[in-house]
C-alpha cells in the first residue's frame, strides 16, 4: 500500500481525471437503475401487489399478450381450486379503458374485475371497499391526478358509469396505466361493451380473463397438471409480467444498456491503468529486480485501484442519488431502490478491479533486465 498511496498523492491530477470518469459512469449507473425500477413499477406494480402465485390463461394463448387475448369460462376456476397445493383460486378479469370523470378529468384505467370477498378483493386506505356493482376502487396514483372518493367515472364510448368508493395504498399500475378494481359482473359487462339499458346475454357472465391461483404456504403447485385438467396455459406471477404491454421490450433495452455500461467501465478503467502501469514500467522492473514478487505487485496495484474506484464510485453514487431525487419528484417513471444501486456499484468496482488486474499482469510478466534496458 505504501507505493500505491504515494503514487496516488504524487500523480493527483492524473488519478483525479480517472476518478471523474468513474464518477460519471456511477452517476449514469444510478440514473439507469432508477429508470429501470421506475419503468417496472409503472408497468407491473398492480400485478406485483396481488397475492397471487400464478395465473391460468386460455389454452395456447400468446404469452406476451395473455392479459389482452385470453378468454376463459368460469368452470376453469373450480378445476384449479381442486388442484393439490392450491389454497385459493378466483376469477380475474382485465381490460383497458378510456374514461372521464364528472369533473372532466380524463384518465385511462386498467380495470381488474374480481369476485367480491375473494382473496383478490383489495383493501383500501381511503373510503370503503367494494360492496356491489357499479363501484370502483382506484390506485393512489390515479387519485393524485384529481380523482376522489364519490366521483363518477364515465367510460368511453359505452357510457357506463362507475362510482369511486375507495383508494388503494401506493402505486398500482398495469402497462403504465392506473389500476381500478371493480366487481366481476361489472367488469364482464364493460368488457362485453354493454351500454346502460342493454339486455345482457347470460354468456357475458361466464367469461373471464384468467384464473388467479394462490398456492398453500410452502407448497409447490404442479402447473402442468393443473393446465391439463383445466385446459389452460399457466404463467407464474413473475412470468406474467411479460404479458404487460411494453414490459419485455423496456426491460430488455435497459438491461442491454446497463451491460454495455459495465463493459465500458471495465475497458475504460483497464485502459487507464494500462497507460499508468506502462509509465511505471521501469519502477516495476526495479522492484522485480529487488525481489518483489508478482503477488506483491498485483496487490499493490489492486489496492491502488480499489481506493480510486471506491472513492470515485461513492462520489458518483451520491451525486446520482441527488439527481435521482430531483427526477423522482417529476412525472417520469423513476424510483430509487437501495438493492439495485448497491449491486450495480459492486459490479462497477469489481469490473474496474478486473480491468486493472489484466493491465498489471501484462506488465509484471516482462523480464526486469529487458525493462531496464539491459538488452541494449
Amino acid at each position: 500500500m505504501f507505493l500505491a498511496l504515494r503514487e496516488l498523492s504524487f500523480a493527483r491530477g492524473r488519478f483525479a481525471l480517472m476518478g471523474l470518469v468513474v464518477s460519471l459512469i456511477a452517476i449514469l449507473m444510478v440514473l439507469l437503475s432508477g429508470l429501470s425500477v421506475g419503468l417496472v413499477n409503472d408497468g407491473v406494480s398492480g400485478l406485483q401487489r396481488m397475492p397471487v402465485t400464478s395465473f391460468a390463461f386460455q389454452e395456447d394463448v400468446t404469452k406476451d399478450a395473455a392479459f389482452s387475448r385470453s378468454v376463459l369460462e368460469l368452470d376453469a376456476v373450480t378445476s384449479w381450486a381442486d388442484q393439490p397445493g392450491v389454497a385459493d383460486a378466483a376469477p380475474f378479469g382485465n381490460t383497458l379503458v378510456n374514461a372521464r370523470t364528472d369533473r372532466e378529468v380524463e384518465i385511462d384505467l386498467a380495470l381488474f374485475g374480481v369476485e367480491l370477498g375473494s382473496f383478490l378483493d383489495p383493501q383500501v386506505t381511503k373510503g370503503s371497499a367494494l360492496a356491489g356493482e357499479g363501484e370502483v376502487v382506484i390506485s393512489q396514483t390515479a387519485a393524485e391526478q384529481g380523482i376522489d372518493v364519490g366521483d363518477e367515472i364515465v367510460l368511453e364510448p359505452s357510457g357506463a358509469e362507475l362510482t369511486v368508493v375507495g383508494v388503494l395504498p401506493d402505486q398500482h399500475t398495469f402497462g403504465h396505466v392506473d389500476v381500478g378494481y371493480l366487481s366481476l359482473p361489472s367488469w364482464q359487462e364493460i368488457k362485453a361493451g354493454v351500454r346502460p339499458g342493454d339486455i345482457v346475454p347470460d354468456r357475458v357472465y361466464d367469461e373471464i380473463t384468467a384464473v388467479a391461483v394462490r398456492a398453500q404456504d410452502g407448497a409447490e403447485v404442479d402447473l402442468d397438471a393443473g393446465d391439463k385438467g383445466a385446459g389452460t396455459t399457466s404463467l407464474t406471477l413473475e412470468d406474467s409480467f411479460g404479458a404487460s404491454p411494453g414490459y419485455t421490450a423496456e426491460t430488455s433495452t435497459l438491461q442491454l444498456i446497463e451491460a454495455f455500461l459495465y463493459a465500458i467501465s471495465a475497458l475504460v478503467v483497464g485502459a487507464f491503468f494500462t497507460v499508468v502501469i506502462v509509465q511505471r514500467k521501469h519502477e516495476i522492473a526495479v522492484l522485480r529486480a529487488l525481489g518483489a514478487g508478482t503477488g506483491y505487485l498485483l496487490r499493490d496495484t489492486l489496492m491502488q485501484s480499489l481506493v480510486l474506484l471506491v472513492l470515485a464510485a461513492g462520489l458518483g453514487v451520491g451525486l446520482g442519488l441527488a439527481a435521482g431525487g430531483a427526477i423522482a419528484s417529476t412525472s417520469m417513471p423513476f424510483a430509487l431502490e437501495a438493492g439495485p444501486i448497491a449491486a450495480a456499484t459492486v459490479v462497477l468496482v469489481a469490473l474496474g478491479l478486473l480491468g486493472a488486474a489484466v493491465a498489471v499482469l501484462r506488465i509484471i510478466r516482462v523480464d526486469p533486465l529487458t525493462a531496464l534496458g539491459g538488452n541494449r
